[in-house]
């Protein structure tokens, strides 16, 4: 009798494993088929872009400005705008985002309710979407703060209260914050609690902990994550929609309070309000193609940093 339980037994759990592989083969193969469908539909986009852009793509074409109604010519006040925009945009958002990071990660406590504040509010601004950035930039920094500052030093004249390259930086750099806190945050956390201990058992301070242990161990993490969030930040157009993006421009921004043009609002405008679009079809895949290549190498450098990083750590 126990001989027959066992071998029902034996049998039962037999027909329950086959019946899980053959689950968990399905479930890799469903995965396999869904990550070949997605590598397969970006290479076909991809593909297209370059096939359809390479007959523009040229340095006259990167180098020189738009021409007849913009039908013709370069996009060289756009590429210069769009490298403007994420330097200002760097500068305003990776020292602060840093800081932050450290500051939940390095000095508050664990039941903080501030540090739980601003934890829960670098979440919500991570979802919200790109848009409404750029409809708080234009409440926040051009109606609010421009208007402002031409009240109070220009005697009412308009320069800070009309959309420029500045409000336009800022409000890119309030959308990748969060990005950079959320990765600085994670590559602080990646230093084992050990090595800060070991440092002040020394007789180091917090902050020489930070400096010499935690922020070297750390830095080809916080460089990566920043360098992705910017990369984003080079590639977004809502924000910018409201608060600097021009149409056209004759010139190049001369100062912080003028407008820009940008790849990405370019794309958008030849696209969509071009008197021509047939004809400008080329100029909006070869300027896909350039803000792609721009992307990419910002990611391709964030490679590499880390992996020499690592390489000098070892």
């Amino acid at each position: 009798m126990d001989k027959v339980l066992k071998d029902t037994d034996v049998h039962f759990f037999s027909s329950k494993k086959s019946a899980s592989d053959i689950k968990g083969k399905i479930f890799v193969g469903a995965t396999q088929l869904a990550v070949v469908l997605i590598i397969a539909i970006l290479f076909i986009i991809l593909g297209i872009i370059v096939y359809e852009g390479r007959t523009k793509f040229s340095w006259e074409f990167i180098s020189s400005f738009p021409t007849n109604g913009m039908t013709e010519g370069g996009i060289f006040p756009a590429l210069i705008g769009t490298f403007i925009l994420v330097i200002i945009m760097s500068i305003a958002a990776v020292p602060f985002g840093t800081i932050t990071a450290l500051y939940l990660t390095e000095y508050a406590s664990e039941n903080s309710k501030f540090a739980a504040a601003v934890r829960f509010s670098v979440r919500t601004l991570a979802v919200v979407p790109s848009i409404i950035f750029g409809l708080f930039g234009l409440g926040f920094f051009i109606q609010f703060l421009g208007a402002g500052a031409d009240t109070a030093f220009n005697g009412g004249e308009l320069r800070w209260g009309q959309p420029n390259i500045l409000w336009a930086s800022l409000t890119m750099s309030l959308l990748t914050l969060p990005v950079i806190i959320v990765s600085v945050e994670e590559a602080l956390k990646t230093i084992p609690r050990e090595l800060r201990e070991a440092s002040l058992a020394l007789g180091a301070t917090k902050w020489q902990t930070i400096k010499k242990v935690v922020l070297p161990g750390s830095v080809s993490g916080i460089m990566t994550g920043t360098i992705l969030a910017v990369s984003r930040g080079a590639g977004e157009v809502a924000p910018i929609l409201f608060t600097g993006a021009a149409y056209y421009l004759a010139t190049l921004p001369g100062s912080l309070s003028d407008q820009f043009m940008n790849l990405g609002y370019h794309i958008y405008i030849m696209s969509t309000q071009s008197s021509d679009v047939e004809k400008t079809m080329p100029i909006q895949f070869a300027t896909t193609l350039v803000l792609l290549i721009l992307t990419l190498s910002l990611n391709v450098v964030a490679v590499i940093i880390r992996s020499r990083i690592r390489r000098k750590a070892k």
